[in-house]
């Protein structure tokens, strides 16, 4: 499972100008994950001709689903914050916001495996300003004793403070740093792991302090309602990819699936980039490429992984390929498990004291509530920091998880399983380990028009989606300026803009200034209207739930109009 960390500072997206021609410059985006989408979008909302190259048959990269029968299974289990603004920005630039759940408060059900009791992390409905809000779902977490709920109080205040950008801490293990800040294995097995293990792919002994820090401050301290879940209420490929192929089309970018890039190169003032369709040296001709397979492009995003990044980078681009080898890489798997009458209750339930690690309800979002059998339930075990099971035989796996969903659940020990079946990311994030920081590039390569993206590049943030959306802005924000295109410059609700109580103005009804022009969703985006905050149960918010108003003054004499601003929130 994934989880993203929110902004410190939430940038907007640019403006289409009207009247664009064909000598609008040219970018092109090598690779149609999140950070590729992201990318493309204010690329082109800005006035650039956008060209995106995928090389799987359809967008979404590591968030995407695939149809196994009548069921649609995502390729990994990903949730999002409250404070997740540029992810849920995007959503909101797609039109798709109203197909997530948005948590009203925190509330985290947990399954005690040693005694077989619940108990809950949850954000407490007294509305107290951050960072004190968090006293209270500290200390009625019943997985630890009081005792140590008051220490991890303190050792949570301690992490906030932590500098991330500084080596000495980024160089320091988590797990090293909860040892001597008195955090026992339980308190690191029912608390700590249970918030970082899912962001960061790691164990607490192998993690990087520096994001670690990130975690706790940014999804925890810095807001009261920030750590609250946000999940898909549909199958991802329909939230992503196929949100952004309509977005991307509509708004005149080109799309083109299923091609290969096979290297890029400089050329002049611009780039040239060699393509095939097909997946090998000898496929079809790509639409747009020259009779040699060449794209010609002003600029470029480089969009992919860190494998495929280093083998694309051209000469005399920074980093070098090996430093980007060096990331390494961190594997989640799924177990699978349809059950013939519900198992659990809730979207989700995580465990702690059992190889179990979260359990996600998948029953409507697969389709299996409408293909039937009637009454059964789909369920979705997560697996971060895998190393232990990735390698391991499916029948293994499937006798093992069985085993433990039978010995929690008295409704899985009445009936087995219909179907259990694993899926395996294995390079599912980088790893994300002492010194990390060190290794991850910015956008900017040292050469010009030429831009790296993804959740691997230094947004600070740990491998998620929210740091794909990000990376993906800032790349064309490198590249958009050197070939004089006017980008907005980031906007939005930082830290400043937070209320004493630690919640954003729009959590409350506050209204957006007079005299102002409030940023709507494009593109048939949800609009207030449409969605209600859970916070704001009447209803008076002005702007879409959860997000924040981008408002910027009206000159004298100009016109009241709505811009296609509004990525991120």
């Amino acid at each position: 499972m994934t989880t993203g960390a929110g902004a410190d500072v939430a940038p907007a997206w640019g403006t289409r100008p009207a009247g664009r021609t064909d000598e609008r410059p040219h970018l092109a985006v090598v690779g149609g994950g999140l950070a590729g989408m992201a990318a493309a979008l204010l690329a082109v909302d800005s006035g650039a001709r956008v060209t995106l190259l995928e090389a799987r048959p359809r967008l979404g990269g590591a968030t995407t689903s695939f149809r196994r029968g009548q069921l649609w299974i995502d390729t990994g289990q990903h949730v999002f914050m409250r404070c997740c603004t540029a992810y849920r920005g995007l959503l909101q630039r797609l039109g798709v916001e109203h197909l997530t759940t948005l948590q009203s408060r925190l509330d985290v059900p947990v399954l005690l495996g040693d005694s077989l009791t619940r108990t809950r992390l949850r954000r407490t409905r007294v509305p107290l300003p951050a960072p004190l809000h968090l006293a209270p779902a500290l200390l009625g977490y019943q997985a630890l004793p009081i005792a140590e709920r008051l220490r991890a109080g303190l050792a949570a205040f301690q992490l906030g403070r932590l500098d991330q950008r500084s080596p000495a801490v980024d160089e320091q293990s988590f797990g090293t740093w909860l040892s001597t800040h008195g955090q026992g294995p339980a308190a690191t097995k029912a608390l700590w792991e249970l918030l970082t293990v899912a962001t960061l792919n790691v164990p607490a002994a192998d993690a990087s302090l520096g994001l670690a820090a990130k975690v706790v401050r940014t999804g925890l301290l810095e807001g009261a309602a920030a750590g609250d879940l946000g999940w898909a209420e549909v199958p991802l490929s329909r939230l992503h990819g196929d949100a952004a192929m309509e977005t991307l089309t509509a708004a005149g970018a080109d799309v083109r699936t299923g091609v290969k890039v096979r290297s890029i190169t400089a050329a002049g003032s611009g780039w040239e980039l060699a393509v095939t369709a097909g997946g090998t040296g000898r496929g079809a001709a790509v639409p747009g490429t020259d009779d040699r397979g060449v794209l010609r492009a002003d600029a470029v995003v480089l969009a992919a992984p860190p494998p495929a990044a280093a083998s694309l980078l051209p000469a005399g681009a920074e980093p070098e390929a090996a430093r980007l080898r060096e990331l390494g890489d961190s594997p989640i798997i799924n177990v699978h498990m349809i059950y013939p009458r519900p198992v659990i209750d809730g979207p989700f339930l995580a465990v702690v004291d059992s190889p179990i690690q979260w359990i996600f309800d998948r029953t409507v979002s697969s389709g299996l509530a409408a293909a039937g059998p009637p009454g059964a339930q789909y369920l979705a075990l997560s697996q971060s920091a895998a190393e232990p099971w990735v390698d391991r035989p499916a029948n293994e796996l499937r006798t093992l998880f069985v085993e433990e969903m039978a010995r929690l659940f008295p409704a899985a020990r009445a009936a087995g399983p219909l179907e259990v079946f694993v899926t395996r990311e294995r390079t599912a994030t980088f790893r994300q380990v002492p010194g990390s920081l060190a290794l991850r590039p910015g956008a900017s390569t040292g050469l010009t028009g030429f831009a790296l993206a993804g959740t691997w590049t230094d947004t600070g943030w740990p491998a998620t989606m929210e740091s794909a959306v990000r990376s993906g802005l800032t790349a064309v924000r490198e590249n958009l300026a050197g070939m004089g295109v006017d980008v907005n410059e980031p906007r939005g609700p930082g830290p400043q803009a937070r209320r004493t109580d630690g919640r954003l103005p729009e959590q409350v009804g506050e209204s957006v200034p007079v005299g102002t022009e409030s940023v709507s969703a494009p593109g048939g985006g949800a609009t207030a209207a449409q969605v209600r905050d859970p916070q704001d149960p009447r209803g008076d918010n002005a702007v879409p739930a959860g997000s924040a108003a981008v408002v910027r003054p009206l000159p004298s004499g100009q016109p009241r109009h709505t811009s296609t601003g509004g990525f991120p929130v």
